[in-house]
C-alpha cells in the first residue's frame, strides 16, 4: 500500500511532540488507511507501563490485555466528531484504521479514544 498518509505538526495537539496522522491523498469513507501492528501484553503488566510516558498511548486488546502500536497507530489523535475510526485484528495482530467518512488530501485523521465513533465520554486522562 502506497503512503496515504504522513506524520505532521497538529494544532490539536498539546503534547510533547505536537503530531498528528494526515492524509496525502482524498480517502474515500470505508477505505482502509492503515494497519498497526501490535504489541501486546497482559493488563497485569500495566502497572509498569502506567509509570511511563506509553501510560497515555497504550489501548485496550481484547479482555485481559492492553497494546502498544506500532506505525502510525499511536499518533492519531482524538476527537469526538472522528473522521476515522479503528477495529482490533487479532487474527493479524493489528489495528486496522478506516475512513469513517470521505477524507480531503492534508485533512488530519481523527479517531475517537474511547473506541466507538459515538461515545461521548470523558477521556480518561482527563479524569484526574
Amino acid at each position: 500500500m502506497n503512503n496515504i498518509i504522513e506524520v505532521k505538526t497538529s494544532p490539536l495537539s498539546d503534547g510533547e511532540f505536537n503530531r498528528g496522522v494526515f492524509a496525502t491523498r482524498d480517502i474515500k469513507k470505508g477505505e482502509l488507511i492503515h494497519e498497526a501492528p501490535v504489541i501486546s501484553y497482559s493488563n497485569d503488566q500495566h502497572q509498569y507501563i502506567e509509570q511511563t510516558l506509553l501510560a497515555d498511548y497504550a489501548f485496550e486488546y481484547g479482555i485481559n490485555h492492553s497494546a502498544i502500536l506500532l506505525g502510525y497507530g499511536m499518533l492519531f489523535n482524538h476527537s469526538y466528531e472522528p473522521n476515522s475510526t479503528y477495529e482490533i485484528n487479532f487474527e493479524n495482530s493489528t489495528f486496522d484504521f478506516y475512513a469513517y467518512t470521505n477524507i480531503k488530501a492534508g485533512e488530519e485523521i481523527l479517531i475517537n479514544y474511547n473506541g466507538d465513533v459515538e461515545d461521548k465520554d470523558p477521556l480518561w486522562f482527563n479524569q484526574e
